[in-house]
């Protein structure tokens, strides 16, 4: 929890507007409150829902254990805000402090959160992306129209891409005994996230599951039938697949457009922030009323060479939304940094996959603890002679201790021979991420901007 600090008496009271009725900005109304701020709060969401859990929409959603209306996301307390849902922002007028809505209306700011996230990258092709039974994943409307396809008589489901949400999609078809096939341009299932050698891992998983997994081809067209329904695909390697669901999982896009024209440093990678989620401007310059939070932000890093990171981390939105609300309502000697490391999990055919750090970043990888073989085990990522990420198949145990390693810039490999058991005897080996210039589906960090030369640090969590 964040230290209640000293609250700058001028920042209680004004107005402050949230964009994204989501889990960050969830976290950051109610901070906000818990800290002190007695003023008006709007919070602004485009869906009609109030805030809800994505992670168990592409899991327990789809496999009918939990209703989509069961996923909103529990409340610390009464937050005693506007809410409103169901209007998207279209625009940001940052010297009139006004935000425009879809429908017309303007609200007002002193202090404004952009919390806006990411929605999923639809099939390029308009045509094809209205086929009936083309799907993407990203909302509670998606999951629900998903599962009611998948309850209904379905012949086969195709996948396109094998990062995280393809590959729980493809667990939870196979987990309803649905045929499935995956299609991933990349060498192997989460290949862009994890790199080969853990990649090789995913896709003997997809195999003994019984998913018709497809690597190294692209999907080129969707055709319908006279009735506008979908019935198959085209690859690249001149094949094609009978299917009567596509689920289109290409990955993420940044809801940043309704910010053209409006002066903040914002584009397709996120939008610009400082260490203390204040937002940068078109021109580098820092603005002191404009705060950005979850998906949508690309903040600095001191424990990953000062890089740009956007994450589209559960954890990291909440951590960052806390850090953002209190800095929003703080004198500038009381704010404090979002140096939150890294971390996420997935569930898939059976197995619990844990990480913490930047494993994209890591150019060797060495097992620490268990057997690739055996599906359990702890692998360790190097970047530059350090310990940049790890990853855990039903091994979360160890995940604390690695980083704790991250956090102190560790060198990599570990020097705990006593610790880390090595089941293969192997040494570090290369991690096998693919070329960064092409594109691969599913990565979850985003870097970018100028990296310096590596830097020793000291990382204290929660002190500023």
């Amino acid at each position: 929890m964040i230290g209640d600090g000293s609250i700058d008496r001028l920042r209680r009271e004004g107005r402050i507007v949230i964009v994204g009725a989501s889990l960050a900005g969830l976290r950051a109304a109610e901070t906000l409150r818990e800290k002190g701020f007695t003023g008006s709060l709007t919070v602004i969401g485009d869906e009609p829902h109030p805030p809800y859990d994505r992670p168990p929409l592409s899991k327990q959603v789809l496999l009918g254990k939990a209703a989509p209306e069961h996923t909103t996301l529990p409340r610390r307390l009464d937050v005693d805000a506007h809410w409103r849902l169901g209007h998207a922002a279209t625009g940001l007028d940052m010297a009139a402090r006004r935000v425009r809505l879809a429908d017309g209306d303007e609200v007002e700011y002193d202090r404004l959160l952009i919390a806006t996230g990411v929605r999923a990258r639809p099939w390029p092709v308009e045509a094809e992306a209205g086929l009936d039974g083309v799907f993407v994943l990203r909302t509670r409307d998606d999951a629900t129209r998903l599962h009611r396809r998948l309850t209904e008589e379905t012949r086969r489901v195709l996948v396109i891409g094998a990062g995280f949400t393809g590959s729980e999609i493809a667990s939870a078809c196979r987990e309803r005994d649905l045929p499935v096939t995956v299609a991933e341009r990349g060498s192997s299932p989460l290949v862009g996230a994890l790199g080969g050698v853990i990649g090789e891992v995913a896709r003997q998983m997809h195999l003994d599951a019984g998913v018709d997994l497809r690597c190294g081809v692209m999907v080129t067209a969707l055709e319908g039938d006279t009735a506008g329904r979908v019935r198959s695909a085209v690859l690249s390697d001149g094949g094609t697949i009978d299917t009567d669901v596509v689920v289109v999982s290409l990955g993420a896009t940044r809801n940043t457009e309704w910010l053209a024209g409006s002066g903040l440093g914002a584009g397709p990678r996120g939008i610009a922030c400082d260490a203390g989620c204040r937002a940068f401007d078109v021109r580098g310059i820092v603005t002191d009323d404009v705060f950005v939070a979850g998906d949508v932000a690309r903040a600095p890093h001191p424990l990953f060479g000062y890089q740009f990171l956007s994450l589209e981390h559960w954890g990291n939105a909440v951590a960052q939304a806390e850090i953002a609300a209190h800095n929003m309502i703080s004198h500038a000697t009381d704010r404090i940094p979002h140096l939150w490391v890294p971390a996420f999990w997935s569930s898939q055919f059976g197995v619990n996959i844990k990480s913490v750090g930047v494993p994209a970043l890591g150019e060797e990888i060495l097992v620490t603890q268990g057997s690739l073989a055996d599906r359990r085990f702890t692998a360790v990522y190097g970047h530059q002679g350090r310990v940049i990420g790890a990853v855990t198949f039903d091994h979360g145990r160890w995940l604390p201790f690695y980083q704790e390693l991250i956090e102190r810039t560790a060198p990599f490999p570990p020097p705990f021979p006593t610790l880390d058991r090595r089941a293969d005897g192997r040494g570090p080996v290369p991690a096998e991420f693919p070329d960064p210039s092409v594109p691969t589906h599913g990565p979850t960090v985003t870097v970018s901007g100028y990296s310096p030369a590596d830097r020793r640090i000291t990382f204290t969590p929660g002190r500023a």
